[in-house]
């Protein structure tokens, strides 16, 4: 993921896949919209612990995204990131596992921390080396605790930090115009692709950002 300076640039998008989906019917739609968009990065975000269809999942993913020249991590799953090629791990515990996870993973692997609404979470974890930051809810959701991260942290972030920051969980048409000055990239995941056309619906989320 390249760092953009958040205040010249629209912020890039970063794909979440949903937590759980049929590999053969959701292989196409994500095909369908890394074709139709820019798309700065992609997250497999599957909730099962089944290493098998976790594994299955990471290959197939991994080679339509890399198909695109599109950067794939995936939610916690060290040793699944190493074995099936993957570009990196998204950290869901802050700062706490990031040197050991740096360490097994190496330089080169995007390595990103989920800080829900901690400013001295995403401040520790941007210290010890996370390649970005994700802070969230960004609306209004049952993501964490369920506390929201508010405007005023991405404000500051991007302003006073220079780690790349995402904001994630519940984003909206609203959400997004309000962030797009303060974010370096926006998380959407679940917000389209419960949709009739997920690639439709992020291009509506996308025209909010202008």
């Amino acid at each position: 993921m390249s760092d953009h300076n958040a205040q010249s640039e629209v912020p890039q998008i970063y794909l979440l896949t949903p937590s759980a989906f049929d590999l053969e019917t959701f292989s196409p739609l994500l095909a369908q919209v890394l074709e139709d968009h820019e798309i700065g990065c992609v997250r497999l975000a599957l909730a099962s612990k089944d290493e098998v269809e976790l594994g299955r999942a990471a290959d197939a993913l991994r080679e339509i995204c890399h198909a695109k020249d599109v950067a794939i991590v995936i939610d916690s799953h060290v040793a699944l990131a190493e074995k099936h090629g993957l570009d990196g791990v998204h950290l869901l515990d802050g700062a706490r596992s990031l040197r050991d996870v740096r360490k097994t993973l190496g330089a080169d692997a995007i390595v990103g921390s989920f800080c829900g609404t901690t400013r001295h979470d995403g401040m520790t974890a941007g210290e010890i080396g996370a390649d970005y930051v994700s802070f969230g809810p960004a609306g209004s959701s049952a993501l964490g605790t369920g506390a929201q991260a508010e405007k005023e942290l991405f404000e500051w972030w991007s302003a006073m930090i220079e780690v790349p920051v995402v904001a994630e969980g519940a984003l909206d048409i609203d959400t997004i115009k309000s962030l797009t000055p303060h974010t370096d990239f926006f998380a959407i995941g679940d917000e389209i692709w419960g949709q009739d056309d997920p690639s439709a619906a992020l291009g509506t989320l996308i025209a909010a950002m202008e």
